[in-house]
Order: C-alpha cells, then sequence, then structure tokens
C-alpha cells in the first residue's frame, strides 16, 4: 500500500515539511507522498481527530499533529513554536494547503461570510508563512508552496474566494522577492476541479455543476489529488532551485479553454489520470 510516487525514494530524507490542511483531500494525499519520499511531516489542522487520522495513515509515531485556526495569529505562532520544538529547530519545507469556499453570488454574501473565505484563503497562509519564515527560513532557507486556486477571469459564484486567491498569489509574488536573500522559494500551485473529498462539502444545488465541469476541461476529466501532490513536491525538491514567485495551474487546460468562443474541444479519453495513492477514495458526489 505504498505510495507511488514518480519521484525517487528519499527525495526528502532527513528534511522536515509542515502541511496545513493535512487531515483530508490533497493536504492529505501530499502528506503521504512527502511521507513516502523520506520527509518527517508536521500536520497542522483546525479538527484533531482529522489528524490523528491521517497520523495513524502515515504509520510513523514520530509526526507532529497540532489543531489551530490558521487564521488566528497566536494559534499560529503557538504551532509553529510546537513544530520547531519537535524539529530540533529547523523547518524546510511548508505547504500552505489549508482553505475553505462556498458558492454564492456577491450580492448574497455576508461580511462575515466575505471575512471568513479572506482569512481562510489569504491571511492564514500568511500568517503562518511569516512564522515559519522567521522561527527557521531567515536563517536556513527553505521551500513554501501555496495552495490556491485560479483567479485572473475573476470567480463569479464565488467572488469571495476569488479575491482570497488574487491576494495568495500576489502574497507568493511577494514573499519570492523579498525573501530570495535568505534562500527561500515560495511558489502557488492553482488546482483546477480535483476529484478530492472536499467537493463532498459543496452543497447539493452545486452537485451537477461540478459533474458537468469536465465538459468544459480540454483534457475531459477531473483532476487526481496525485497530480496536485506530484506539482507541490517538484516545487519543494531541489530540482525547482531556480524556480520561484510562479503561479502553477494544474487544471487540464481549463484556463486557457475559457479564452475561446470559437473553438470546443472534441470529446476524448486520450488524458490518463495518474494516482499514486492507494487511500484514495473519488469523491461521493463524482460517484
Amino acid at each position: 500500500m505504498r505510495y507511488d510516487s514518480v519521484f525517487r525514494p528519499g527525495l526528502f530524507a532527513g528534511r522536515t515539511v509542515i502541511v496545513t490542511g493535512g487531515g483530508s483531500g490533497l493536504g492529505r494525499c501530499t502528506a503521504h507522498e512527502l511521507k513516502s519520499l523520506g520527509a518527517r511531516i508536521a500536520l497542522l489542522g483546525r479538527t484533531r481527530e482529522k489528524l490523528e487520522r491521517v497520523k495513524e495513515e502515515l504509520g510513523d509515531p514520530d509526526t507532529f499533529i497540532h489543531s489551530a485556526d490558521l487564521r488566528r495569529e497566536d494559534e499560529v505562532k503557538a504551532a509553529i513554536a510546537g513544530v520547531m520544538d519537535w524539529s530540533g529547530g529547523r523547518i524546510d519545507g511548508l505547504v500552505n494547503n489549508a482553505g475553505g469556499q462556498f458558492p454564492a453570488q456577491l450580492k448574497d454574501i455576508s461580511l462575515n461570510g466575505w471575512n471568513a473565505v479572506v482569512a481562510n484563503n489569504m491571511t492564514a497562509t500568511f500568517l503562518v508563512s511569516k512564522a515559519v519564515y522567521l522561527a527557521s527560513m531567515e536563517a536556513h532557507g527553505g521551500a513554501i508552496v501555496n495552495v490556491g486556486a485560479d483567479f485572473e477571469m475573476g470567480n463569479p459564484g464565488m467572488g469571495h474566494n476569488g479575491a482570497a486567491r488574487a491576494g495568495q498569489t500576489n502574497f507568493t509574488y511577494t514573499a519570492s522577492v523579498e525573501w530570495a536573500h535568505a534562500g527561500v522559494r515560495v511558489n502557488s500551485v492553482l488546482p483546477g476541479f480535483i476529484a478530492s473529498s472536499g467537493l463532498d462539502r459543496y452543497p447539493e444545488r452545486a452537485h451537477e455543476a461540478l459533474r458537468s465541469v469536465k465538459d468544459r476541461i480540454p483534457a475531459k476529466r477531473h483532476g487526481t489529488e496525485s497530480e496536485i501532490a506530484a506539482a507541490i513536491v517538484y516545487l519543494l525538491s531541489d530540482a525547482a532551485a531556480y524556480v520561484t514567485g510562479i503561479a502553477l495551474r494544474v487544471d487540464g487546460g481549463l484556463h486557457n479553454a475559457g479564452k475561446s468562443n470559437f473553438y470546443q474541444v472534441p470529446e476524448h479519453d486520450k488524458s490518463k489520470p495518474f494516482n499514486g495513492f492507494p487511500l484514495y477514495r473519488p469523491p461521493k458526489v463524482l460517484e
């Protein structure tokens, strides 16, 4: 049942990597791949029970878990202090994966709803990244990958998420410059429609749209959790030593297809998914 990574064994041996939102979905999958490559894993998230389940799956009692509201600076600082004590004073990689959003038109979004999504998807990235930088990476270098979403064409139906993700990616661009002198690389991965457990949290009114979106994707399918994890792992790895300040779309070509009114990709089954995660199960909404 070992994770079937395309990367060489031992790639992250001796390195400590934090994965936020590590209790489910993309964070869980990424943690499994990094663990299979030798990394020491620290899982941060809001629900301790989910983190405990993933720790058990990883099969390593040394895995660090800490539940926290990553929108609160005091809780973030406490979480990173805990990681530093556990790790022996060094953090080599950070995956800012925690986040959340819900479908709603701008006219229907309350101020509390707007602020919650912006805090989840932008402010938490800033708070965790800053805490990790000051605690370890300013002195020792490292790599940060922020998991966001495409925003360049707006996000009708989830405008709060589009605004938050635009800010999150702009933070990536700025931090990649300001922290380069310390040997820190900062990049973003922008997933498209991924067949992850997070889809099951959407209300029933969104289910048909989630199922039918593949018709607009040039690859004609949803992506897999492993395909996002692989992009994250690459950007954390030494192979990306000269890559910083980018936003890498992993979306089956959806962004580019959205620009054309004069071409429709024919139906096909030529895009074969990669899935290296033996514990993966598709979301119920797509079954």
